[in-house]
């Protein structure tokens, strides 16, 4: 027996191993996704698309103009059947060899960037297929001629959902990256994919939600939010966070910036290199940050009320106590940024001035033009939602996860399965990704208030939002505000933030425009000078109007913004030491809040 005889025996009898151990796996796969699907946790179907009834108006409109107009129909499917066949005749050229790859430019769609769509024949052919058919489905919905905008726009996105869902790189026999991979790895990568699928579903009792992040890479509190600071006071609602000074003083009046409930306060805190609160406490402010509790089925009686209340209302005045001043400048971002307008309005009227001045990250406070959330605040949704909420009065939190996630489907639902699913790859080690992941619960009441009171009906600043006795609006906020928000921000278009701070009744009002979206236009730090930001003190036109005329100027808006505050902060008085005698530190920052995840 020679050498090579017995290397390839060998060799044959890893293969045999292999593929014993593989089975066994599979085997055991199998086992573990039958008992996640049998147990699979049921939500409200209402939540998985919309009432069917916008489709059957669609066609019936879309059918109905054709058949007014029949010679456009058979137009459009000669296109279509010219096309089709244009597709099969590339295809059999590069079959026959009289073509042995595809001149035409390669695709820019992330999704194609595999040599095969151009050089294969069977890929290329449905590829080319499949973006013929994209073209024909887009065009069907700019002949519905007869559907409100709203409609149109709920039409719009849904096809869109539809084309993204059928690309054939979601397939495994249509995407050459997944199947050069099963080759090259002899189909362990397929196996570590369902490994991969099964611990997702079991994650979420059989809810299909990817795992963006490699989650043992992180920890809150050694390598995310470890900026030194103290727990200086905490309620149902919320734990205060009182960061240690770095510089030997400090301006007189405190930040208290409130975060998002429907994150963690976190992202403002990945890590040092990007860290917004690192950055405050640097420019020789005391910082004070809300970290909100992740509400379980005890706060199912918890609204907009207890918020603004025991949330807004509480921490500004543990501040104002510790740092013994009357007044803070607050910063809310996000939903915190529309409660603390809300809030503003309420002291207003109660006389209370406790707030010196407002920033707002990415608030809306007009709510007109829904954007990109048109489609999921519509009756037939927000009904769905209520539904979920049931008995238990808590909307769970993968319910608004799937949400965001598909507005951008292709990133943040469809390219992770793949990676995930087919390739067998593990999550990337992601501060931002595991951040995307680490939601909380909304109290149902609290979520509805929002979006019925706010999000549908704009009563902010139509007929008042009535709260606490009181009806709100967006008119009575007069204190000097700062409005950064952000160019490609897809949850808060800057044109309608734009509106909401024209409305309101300060006298001081500066409005700045960051390039990037909604996270990266804010954790923008100077350091990577990466993004500008525009500018401009005339408020009085158009977002058009505005835009214009805005000057750009390079790098982050946080110096600027920290000029604007310095002028509404007082004298410098000597650093404070978080904590008082009336409000002892109760622990090290980050705190418990934080680290509470969410049920899945």
């Amino acid at each position: 027996m020679t050498t090579t005889d017995t290397a390839n025996e060998v060799t044959s009898g890893e293969s045999v191993d292999r593929l014993k151990e593989n089975l066994e796996r599979v085997e055991t796969l199998s086992k573990r996704l039958m008992e996640v699907m049998a147990h699979k946790r049921n939500h409200h179907p209402g939540l998985d698309g919309p009432n069917q009834e916008l489709f059957a108006r669609a066609a019936s409109s879309y059918w109905s103009g054709m058949l007014q107009n029949p010679a456009k129909l058979m137009s459009q499917q000669v296109e279509f059947w010219s096309k089709s066949v244009h597709n099969f005749a590339e295809a059999q050229k590069m079959v026959s060899g009289q073509i042995s790859e595809l001149e035409d430019a390669p695709s820019k769609d992330r999704r194609f960037q595999n040599p095969l769509w151009q050089s294969n024949p069977y890929f290329h052919y449905i590829k080319q297929q499949y973006l013929t058919n994209s073209e024909v489905l887009r065009s069907m919905v700019e002949e519905v001629d007869d559907m409100d905008s709203t409609d149109k726009r709920r039409l719009g996105y849904f096809t869109e959902q539809i084309i993204n869902m059928m690309s054939p790189t979601n397939f495994l026999a249509t995407n050459p990256d997944a199947l050069e991979k099963a080759l090259e790895t002899e189909g362990q990568s397929l196996i570590d994919g369902l490994e991969n699928l099964v611990a997702d579903l079991e994650a979420n009792d059989g809810e299909l939600i990817v795992r963006l992040a490699d989650e043992s890479a992180f920890e809150v509190g050694e390598n995310l939010a470890t900026t030194e600071g103290k727990v200086v006071f905490r309620n149902r609602m919320l734990e205060l966070i009182q960061y240690t000074p770095v510089t030997e003083t400090v301006c007189e009046t405190p930040i208290v910036l409130f975060p998002p409930w429907i994150n963690k306060f976190y992202v403002l805190d990945l890590k040092e290199k990007n860290s917004l609160v690192k950055w405050v406490t640097e420019q020789g402010y005391t910082l004070f940050v809300a970290s909100w509790v992740n509400p379980d089925e005890t706060y199912a009686d918890v609204g907009m009320e207890q918020y603004i209340e025991e949330g807004y209302l509480g921490a500004i005045d543990a501040a104002k106590k510790i740092c013994d001043v009357d007044q803070v400048n607050a910063v809310g971002y996000c939903i915190a940024g529309t409660t603390l307008s809300l809030t503003l309005s309420l002291l207003k009227q109660r006389g209370d001035k406790s707030i010196k001045s407002a920033t707002l990250f990415t608030a809306l406070t007009d709510f007109a033009d829904q954007g990109e959330f048109t489609p999921f605040l519509q009756n037939d949704f927000v009904d769905a939602i209520e539904a979920e909420i049931g008995d238990d009065g808590i909307l769970p939190q993968y319910i608004m996860a799937r949400t965001f996630s598909f507005l951008r489907s292709n990133d943040l639902v469809y390219a992770p399965a793949i990676r995930s699913y087919m390739l067998g790859e593990t999550p990337p080690a992601f501060d931002l990704l595991y951040w995307n992941g680490d939601g909380t619960n909304l109290p149902g009441k609290m979520a509805v208030q929002y979006l019925r009171g706010l999000c549908q009906n704009n009563e902010f600043v139509n007929d008042g939002f009535e709260l606490l006795g009181h009806k709100l609006h967006v008119k009575d906020v007069d204190v000097p505000v700062m409005s950064i928000t952000c160019e490609a921000d897809h949850i808060a278009a800057w044109k309608q933030c734009y509106r909401g701070v024209q409305q309101m009744g300060s006298r001081s009002k500066t409005f700045v425009v960051s390039q990037s979206g909604h996270i990266a236009g804010i954790v923008n730090p100077v350091s990577r000078n990466k993004y500008g930001h525009y500018t401009n003190a005339d408020l009085k036109g158009t977002p058009e109007e505005w835009m214009e005329a805005a000057t750009f100027t390079e790098g982050s808006w946080w110096p600027r913004w920290a000029e604007w505050l310095k002028k509404r902060s007082g004298k410098q008085v000597p650093a404070r030491i978080p904590g008082s005698p009336e409000f002892p530190a109760l622990e090290a920052a980050p705190g418990q809040y934080v680290r509470a995840r969410a049920a899945r």
